[in-house]
């Protein structure tokens, strides 16, 4: 299921690597509440008014879940800690028995958000961007493999 080249750019169901993209049904937690996805989970954490996360959880889809996030009052850490929260939830994301293998079966893929909306902190797009969404990808990818050697020590 890797890539020919070693890279996977593409997190679609398409392309065989949907399960990658924030948007893949996951249940994850945050602060003590479940979401269905880490996308839903991501927006909500921009606010710290439990209404708004409680709206935001409830979104029909992730997509929907994303707009309501572009509209919220960003808490004022934010920009601290967006990062370390979805470092969090992928790797709460990953715990589920189902889509660890998926994730460990990238091997050593460089996984790479390329988009066409333009985001280019999470991702790249047109050759451009710092793709943080992979880093953290392939960092809980190599937790994963750490922790499952340690495991099969004697």
């Amino acid at each position: 299921m890797v890539s020919e080249n070693n890279i996977i750019d593409r997190f679609t169901k398409e392309a065989g690597y949907g399960f990658l993209s924030n948007f893949h049904p996951s249940t994850v937690r945050f602060d003590g509440v479940l979401y269905p996805t880490v996308e839903h989970a991501y927006q909500a954490s921009k606010s710290l008014d439990p209404n708004v996360r409680d709206l935001i959880k409830r979104a029909k889809s992730p997509v929907e879940a994303k707009k309501l996030g572009q509209g919220v009052s960003v808490r004022s850490d934010w920009a601290e800690i967006k990062i370390k929260i979805m470092e969090g939830l992928i790797r709460e994301k990953f715990e589920n028995p189902f889509l660890r293998p998926l994730l460990l079966s990238t091997e050593n893929s460089l996984l790479i958000l390329n988009n066409k909306w333009n985001d280019r902190f999470w991702g790249v797009c047109r050759g451009v961007g710092e793709n943080w969404l992979g880093k953290i990808l392939m960092a809980e990818r190599e937790r994963i493999r750490c922790e499952e050697n340690h495991e099969n020590e004697p």
